[in-house]
């Protein structure tokens, strides 16, 4: 059973109007109030009860490696490590149902520019299709520039799909996607809000498609954090050396991808354009084949309301079996009770564990909700930091130096049970070493919260803090 809270003027939230989701808070409510209320699976005991292969499935190219060459592979690529990651990827697999995924390149992108640049030089060289699932795609000067280049792309023959989400854009003016169509883009409204333009299955408002994917001919495929919009037009402070008083954008994360994973990238795209009861697409070659593109071992892992909750029980699974290290940079934190116990056990059996969240929010529930946690963390020994002069928008984390993730999902009730997310997880030592120096980056950039500090907060911060944790089912 879940829980309606009241709703009030608790507090002003800053920010711009594009953080639809938390604006929406009120209508969520009721939509959920009226739909009931689903709830997250026991994953306490998810380890024992697991019946894991002894080696993880390596598909490559869509062939299953033989054990002996799965394990060598591993093996190579987890040389450094001083835990049993092959374990725990047996583990992940069991939980989520999905195999690791041999012969990729992975390159991570920090914040917009780095990423939006990376994403309008793929789509340049297009010659076949390009898809683009994305939860805000604003009407600014960012978005203006990437649409009229999404455009360009289909007057020159280029096949061009794109996903987008019914609250994420409901600022977005409906002239700036007519002007797509009428340049020949096929579009799909994810979940419109007026149920009048919904077909066929039943209209869940509170269900959204938060995930960013863009699949270029096949062969290139991008995921992360990123949404198109002005607030990526500029860096944060990380690696800039800039002054904390410059104009700074959002710190964000991003991947790019090649090799046998973007195959996966695709099916999802094209699964969730299916599940929209949309036109069907013209048979085009959305799946080349792909040869090696490097040595990363990854495994793409997507959930969806009504699910399996694959992300919930790779996070699940991954925090539990962590003997070293767990560092985490969350944007919005609002953990269900098991998430939240498997953190707090895994600092009290010593495992060294550090959160990077904001020091400024775009959403003031989502922000003290978060907040609400802290002397539970603090009190298990999880040493908390503040990202300062940037809103931090990133979701990823780096567990035993080797186990990385990056994608769409926060660490909240609402990524793991409302949304439509996805997470890259890379299992290589040299990529994990690359996450711990972006982290250690941010850290730079961050003020450690003490357990001093916290116990001297005003009284108005905790009534804050207590209203907002009252909404964690929704946010």
């Amino acid at each position: 059973m879940c829980r309606i809270p009241k709703i009030g003027n608790l507090f002003p939230t800053p920010g711009s109007v594009r953080r639809r989701l938390h604006r929406w808070a009120l209508g969520l409510l009721v939509f959920a109030a009226v739909a009931g209320c689903a709830s997250l699976p026991d994953v306490r005991y998810l380890s024992r009860r697991l019946d894991a292969p002894e080696l993880p499935t390596v598909v490559n190219g869509g062939r299953e490696l033989g054990a002996q060459r799965a394990q060598s592979l591993l093996a190579q690529r987890l040389r450094h490590s001083h835990v049993n990651l092959a374990r725990l990827a047996a583990l992940e697999e069991a939980a989520t149902g999905s195999p690791l995924i041999a012969g990729n390149k992975v390159r991570l992108l920090f914040d917009g520019p780095q990423t939006i640049g990376a994403m309008m030089e793929a789509i340049r060289g297009a010659r076949n299709n390009i898809n683009l699932e994305t939860y805000i795609f604003d009407q600014d000067e960012l978005g203006t520039k990437f649409a009229d280049l999404l455009i360009e792309k289909q007057r020159q023959g280029v096949r061009v799909n794109i996903i987008y989400d019914g609250v994420g854009t409901i600022g977005t003016p409906a002239a700036f996607f007519e002007r797509l169509r009428a340049a020949g883009v096929s579009l799909t409204e994810f979940n419109p809000v007026n149920p009048l333009k919904r077909s066929g299955d039943a209209w869940r408002l509170n269900n959204r498609d938060h995930r960013k994917i863009l699949v270029v001919d096949g062969r290139i495929g991008f995921t992360g954090g990123v949404n198109i919009a002005k607030d990526y037009a500029k860096s944060s402070l990380f690696r800039s050396g800039r002054r904390v008083n410059a104009e700074l954008g959002w710190r964000d994360t991003h991947l790019r991808i090649e090799g046998p994973a973007v195959a996966s990238l695709q099916t999802l795209f094209l699964r969730t354009w299916a599940s929209q009861r949309q036109e069907d697409l013209p048979d085009l070659d959305y799946f080349p084949v792909l040869p090696n593109a490097g040595n990363q071992v990854v495994r793409v892992i997507a959930s969806e309301p009504g699910g399996n909750f694959e992300i919930y029980k790779a996070y699940s699974v991954a925090l539990g079996q962590a003997t070293k290290s767990i560092h985490l940079t969350v944007a919005y934190f609002a953990p269900d009770v098991q998430i939240l116990d498997q953190i707090l056990r895994a600092a009290r059996r010593g495992v060294e564990v550090t959160m990077i969240f904001p020091g400024i929010s775009d959403a003031s529930l989502a922000f003290y909700a978060g907040r609400s946690f802290y002397e539970e963390l603090l009190s298990a020994g999880v040493r908390i930091f503040e990202l300062q002069a940037s809103v931090l928008h990133a979701k990823t984390g780096v567990i035993d130096s080797a186990w990385s993730t990056v994608g769409s999902a926060n660490i909240d009730i609402r990524s793991f049970l409302h949304n439509s997310e996805i997470s890259v997880v890379v299992l290589d030592d040299e990529f994990g070493r690359a996450m711990e120096a972006a982290f250690k980056e941010d850290l730079k950039n961050s003020t450690e919260v003490t357990r001093a500090q916290w116990d001297q907060r005003p009284a108005g911060e905790r009534l804050k803090e207590w209203a907002s944790r009252n909404f964690d089912y929704f946010l």
